[in-house]
């Protein structure tokens, strides 16, 4: 196929939805609000939006302008850089295809809950009752109906990494499901892919901005927000800040994947890429801080259930105790009585006191959790408290599954882009992909799939992607140039980039990522053993546990796989136009002795 012969999105505003779909994912909802609730709330947000300007704008920019000149995936774009380069491409490939393998079994269990939804009463809102029928399942008791119903209903999740069972047979279903809809999404290229994401990226607002309304109603829910917009400034000392900022800003951009160069390859060689960039960017961050505001309305509605259900357990234990009328305390002068009654009856206060005083609503908002424990246990707990509940969520989980599979959509295209360059048949190619991440995927629906899915969460990409970037900017910055990639700037758009951009390419941005990759280097060697957290079924609760040494070792395979792909590739060049080169000498001096 010609470049000419390229399919191109229908208009530029595909494109645009393409990335808002890909960009805006998961991250947004569980990852940057337990990052301002860690790092000072408001506060986070100052250097959050420097390293958006420092580093993911320019970043984000760069990759566009890559896709959209060369016209090709990233393998293509590389190599046609430097031969030396193509690993770069492979790495990113390798790289997306690791997400692509763990990353729809979230959207599995979007779907599980999903379906799970459409009940008289949510199947995590109460404990099940044993076989007996006498009594709650203990592991419920000892836990919560939502984390059992996460850990033991969803995933069945095994004692250890160690314990391996069969597949659980519901969760294969959801994730056949999720693969039949990512296929049938990519299948005929950006001629479906932009079709779906006016839906994937657009519905996910008019949920949230549903949530967003009833979250602000809920009981409480100014106590988070508020706990939200109050900045902490001493955060801003605190190196582990920026570090945390520079890297939500760096992965919820998606760069480094290939995706973003695959979806600009689409485009028409003079598409404003440069106004999309920012557009993109900015809308990204808007949305982050969005579902930070929905995410904060419901923890403050969380955290005052829980606050008050505290003072009434307290309520009550002070009545029994010391024999008090029932109007006597109430739930706003509990901690007026705590003090008058350790002062008059301090022998006896000292008996229950262990059951006394630890209600604390501040604490119970600084309480920070993120990932699979914020989308489908504390969300969870938070729905069932709602009237309702059966609608709200249906609605919350549809959201999830749009954002996992608008996501999914750039993921996969970063695989299967570069794969086409090589003049295979996208429908057979599409397929192959998919059906090949489906079964090797199978493995997260096992009883340890859960911590598997965690090594490929924590080591699957942070690492190499921060390595492919680094080569990337460095490559374009210093190998292929800067002057000369002004130019190509220059041909598509029409005017050159200004300072800002070529400053950011050329220093700041580089300087970022390298202190970023020795950051991460150090923190992982520091770090000790890797660990997990491995549910105790008997406590109810998860357990800090070291990985086994096949665990490690399976991590650092993660860790260097990918990354090995830049130099082993550059090698394999250079060994291949080694031997051309002694070949053709060797003709040459062949056909020298025959003349």
């Amino acid at each position: 196929m010609e470049k000419d012969a390229r399919p191109n999105w229908d208009s530029p505003m595909q494109f645009v939805l393409a990335c808002v779909s890909y960009a805006v994912g998961l991250g947004n909802v569980w990852r940057f609000p337990y990052l301002c609730q860690m790092h000072g709330g408001g506060g986070f947000l100052i250097p959050y939006f420097i390293m958006l300007l420092v580093e993911g704008v320019p970043l984000f920019y760069m990759e566009l302008a890559i896709g959209q000149k060369m016209r090709l995936g990233s393998i293509g774009a590389w190599t046609a850089i430097s031969p030396y380069l193509g690993g770069v491409g492979l790495a990113s490939v390798v790289t997306s295809l690791y997400l692509c393998l763990y990353y729809n079994i979230i959207n599995a269990w979007s779907f599980w809950y999903l379906f799970h939804s459409f009940q008289s009463v949510l199947p995590w809102a109460v404990c099940p009752i044993n076989a007996n029928r006498t009594a709650p399942i203990e592991e419920c008791e000892r836990a919560s109906p939502t984390q059992y119903f996460f850990y033991r209903e969803t995933l069945n999740i095994s004692s250890t990494i160690e314990e391996n069972g069969g597949i659980h047979t519901g969760q294969a279903l959801c994730f056949l499901l999720t693969w039949v809809i990512t296929y049938l999404c990519v299948v005929r290229g950006v001629q479906s892919t932009g079709k779906v994401v006016y839906f994937t990226a657009t519905f996910p607002y008019v949920v949230l901005f549903i949530y967003l309304i009833r979250g602000f109603t809920l009981h409480g829910a100014v106590n988070g927000v508020k706990y939200m917009f109050t900045p902490k400034m001493n955060q801003l000392a605190n190196p582990t800040t920026w570090i945390n900022a520079a890297t939500q800003i760096f992965f919820s951009l998606g760069l480094g994947f290939g995706s973003l160069i695959a979806f600009s390859s689409y485009n028409q060689y003079n598409n404003n890429f440069e106004r999309q960039a920012i557009t993109v960017s900015l809308i990204n961050s808007g949305t982050s801080i969005f579902a930070s505001i929905v995410t904060f309305a419901i923890y403050g509605f969380k955290a005052t259930i829980n606050y008050e259900n505290c003072l009434e357990r307290t309520r009550i234990l002070l009545l029994n105790t010391f024999n008090l009328a029932e109007d006597t305390i109430n739930m706003d002068n509990v901690f007026e009585w705590i003090e008058k009654l350790n002062a008059t009856y301090a022998e006896q206060f000292n008996e229950i006191a262990n059951d006394t005083g630890n209600c604390d609503l501040e604490k119970e908002l600084a309480t920070a959790v993120e990932g699979p424990g914020l989308a489908f246990i504390v969300y969870s707990e938070a729905i069932t408290n709602m009237p309702l509940s059966q609608l709200w969520s249906v609605l919350y989980f549809v959201m999830l599954l749009l954002l996992g599979v608008g996501s999914m959509l750039g993921n996969i295209t970063a695989i299967i882009t570069p794969l086409q360059d090589f003049k295979a048949a996208s429908l057979f190619l599409a397929g192959l992909v998919c059906l090949f991440c489906l079964l090797l995927g199978l493995g997260f629906t096992t009883t340890s799939g859960n911590y598997w899915f965690t090594i490929f969460n924590d080591y699957g990409a942070t690492f190499s992607l921060l390595f492919i970037v680094l080569i990337e900017v460095i490559t374009v910055s210093y190998i292929y140039g800067i002057k000369r990639f002004e130019k190509d700037i220059e041909d598509m758009l029409g005017h050159r980039p200004n300072w800002y951009w070529k400053i950011m390419w050329v220093a700041i941005s580089p300087l970022l990522l390298i202190v970023l990759f020795v950051f991460y280097i150090v923190n992982y060697i520091m770090g000790g053993t890797p660990t997990y957290q491995a549910w105790d079924k008997e406590e109810g609760k998860s357990v800090l546990t070291e990985y086994p040494v096949f665990g490690q070792v399976f991590i650092a395979l993660l860790l260097v796989s990918s990354v090995s792909c830049v130099p082993l590739t550059a090698l394999y060049v250079f060994c291949r136009k080694r031997k051309h080169g002694k070949a053709h000498k060797q003709q040459h001096a062949l056909n020298a002795v025959s003349a």
